[in-house]
């Protein structure tokens, strides 16, 4: 139990984490999107390696990974980066877990797992949830940005679902991130003539591909062994209340009303969705 809860509260302030780093490094346009993209994959492949070939004591065998899952997992990282143009830490984080849980609960109601009235009931409270953030306003966040993040909390969902096929998720998470490379190759010559860096948005970059994604995966499965499925569902919607701590201590942003009460709706309604589902098994 104490390495479940140590394991757990580590992953979630790493996930959490991740949205502080790259708020911060876009914030200060110490690094653009497309090279905060490319050097965090690059650096989350490498340490990956690193780490199985410690595990295993052999390197990494090129057939590990999916094509399908790199790209899943690319979508994700480059439209996360974009959106922290636009929004802050937690509301960033709020969007992309909402977006995240909202993607696999309507795909198991696809594969035909249906929903009881009470579950669509709490479906559609999150939804009204969203509404409130983004209706016209003066603390309204931008659109895009919204949009942006959405898009990567649906391919983190998708890349979540191919991973449930997965025979060795460590290892195939490895060739995932190496897999990932040439597409993040493209987004940086592609944004090449508009690109800017500096040793600071690099020393970021890395620390969020290396540290916070790399290292914290592995710590993430660790604490999955000790949890349910549904246990692991729940506290990952803790994330968000992390990363706007975060936001206000490193970023000195302001948490407004509206997202209070968007954060209470959609974290409420998808956690009373999460919580009267019947699969509450072991991972």
């Amino acid at each position: 139990m104490p390495k479940t809860l140590i394991s757990t509260t580590i992953a979630l302030i790493g996930f959490a984490a991740n949205s502080v780093i790259c708020r911060l490094a876009l914030e200060g346009r110490s690094i653009d999107a497309s090279s905060f993209t490319a050097v965090r994959l690059s650096a989350g492949a490498l340490t990956l390696v690193v780490i199985l070939s410690v595990r295993s004591g052999s390197t990494l065998k090129l057939g590990k990974g999916r094509w399908t899952s790199a790209f899943m997992l690319f979508t994700y990282a480059a439209t996360f980066s974009f959106a922290y143009h636009y929004l802050e830490a937690g509301l960033g984080a709020l969007v992309l877990f909402a977006a995240v849980q909202t993607t696999m609960i309507l795909y198991d109601y696809v594969k035909g797992n249906r929903l009881t009235q009470v579950e669509w009931g709490g479906l559609l409270f999150a939804f009204g949830g969203i509404v409130v953030l983004v209706l016209p306003g003066i603390t309204a966040p931008p659109l895009l940005g919204v949009l942006l993040m959405t898009i990567a909390g649906c391919a983190w969902g998708f890349y979540t679902l191919m991973g449930k096929i997965s025979k060795n998720n460590f290892s195939d998470t490895t060739g995932n991130f190496v897999k990932s490379l040439p597409f993040a190759t493209v987004l940086l010559f592609t944004g090449i003539f508009n690109g800017h860096l500096s040793l600071y948005g690099v020393i970021l970059a890395i620390i969020s591909g290396g540290l916070t994604t790399g290292v914290i995966y592995v710590v993430w499965y660790v604490a999955l062994d000790g949890l349910t499925i549904v246990q692991g569902a729940v506290v990952q919607l803790m994330v968000p209340l992390i990363a706007a701590f975060g936001g206000v201590l490193f970023l000195s942003e302001t948490i407004t009303a509206r997202l209070v009460v968007s954060c209470l709706m959609i974290m409420g309604g998808i956690l009373s969705v999460i919580l009267l589902k019947k699969d509450n098994v072991k991972i």
